[in-house]
């Protein structure tokens, strides 16, 4: 796992502390009941201190899930491994 996983991780994890670290990877906004507006803002809000960005709120829109993020992360600059 890239050091962007595991920091990705820990962001969903301060904002979803209730789950696993191994099923916050298949976590999205369809899998999760507590996946809400509020915890959407939040986790932006953490994923963009946490790797200093800024999410557009077009783009925030589509990000509903880890994955999502991951790869939107990624797609801003190569993995740090």
């Amino acid at each position: 796992m890239s050091q962007n996983e595991n920091r990705l991780t820990r962001c969903f994890a301060s904002v979803f502390p209730d789950l696993e670290p191994e099923d916050i990877r298949r976590t999205s906004a369809e899998s999760l009941g507590s996946w809400d507006s509020l915890s959407a803002v939040r986790l932006a809000a953490v994923i963009q201190e946490e790797f200093r960005v800024e999410i557009d709120s077009e783009v925030l829109a589509n990000l509903d899930s880890f994955e999502a993020f991951r790869a939107y992360l990624d797609s801003l600059s190569p993995p740090v491994e």
